[in-house]
């Protein structure tokens, strides 16, 4: 039977356990995947995700911060410039990462999972913070599952040495036919990750701004590698 814990966290969130039965010598120790939704939804949204992800994970689902309606948040603002670029509010950026720095930090001590344990993932906007996280505090997790978003320019100052990003693992997937935020963005994740010693695995998929059965199926798979080469390394 699961342990109820209450975690203390800057952010509001939804949480499941990891299922004590699935951490075993097999499986080795729990992780943790926090996860973080796009511009105007919830922590509701990717929680649903939750029942599909591997049992030896507790799952983590944040709230953003900034109010845009009921039940409707976002991590920050943006406009579009004539020339088509977005802008970004930089301020509501910068507080939503760090908030989300500190969640990430509580959960994985509250929990006890070390960084190497812990996935930081989300959709569009939520998996522009999860990107973010990993390539500027590679410190605090040992990978990133990002759907359908993009690197903002802003973040390419403060990305971490190479010597930090060493060893990190970073999943990337995109939809074919995304209008929200398109293919282009997927693909240059994919170029500029090239240059850093990220682990990549990359994923185009038919479908628009939207989580298909066919991705989500192959992200959970990544997930399962990912703890499988984390009981090797302990055992």
């Amino acid at each position: 039977m699961a342990i109820t814990v209450t975690l203390e966290l800057p952010l509001n969130h939804l949480y499941r356990p990891a299922e004590p039965t699935a951490v075993d010598a097999a499986a080795g120790s729990p992780w943790l995947l926090v996860l973080m939704h796009g511009i105007g939804s919830n922590e509701q949204d990717l929680f649903g995700l939750a029942p599909s992800v591997p049992s030896q994970f507790h799952v983590l689902s944040l709230r953003a911060p900034n109010v845009l309606g009921p039940a409707s948040y976002a991590w920050f603002m943006f406009g579009v410039r004539p020339g088509g670029e977005r802008a970004i509010d930089e301020v509501q950026e910068a507080a939503s990462r760090e908030l989300a720095e500190l969640a990430v930090e509580a959960a994985g001590r509250q929990l006890a999972v070390p960084a190497d344990r812990v996935v930081v993932g989300g959709f569009s906007q939520g998996g522009i913070m999860s990107l973010t996280l990993l390539l500027t505090r590679p410190q605090l997790l040992q990978a990133a599952l990002v759907m359908h978003s993009r690197l903002l320019p802003e973040v390419l100052p403060m990305v971490a040495s190479p010597g930090e990003l060493r060893g990190r693992r970073l999943w990337v997937s995109h939809g074919t036919a995304d209008t929200v935020i398109g293919l282009a963005s997927a693909r240059d994740i994919r170029d500029r990750v090239a240059r850093w010693p990220i682990e990549l695995s990359y994923a185009e998929f038919p479908g628009g701004h939207e989580i298909r059965p066919a991705e989500l199926s192959a992200a959970v798979d990544w997930l399962r590698v990912l703890t499988q080469n984390g009981a090797e390394r302990e055992n």
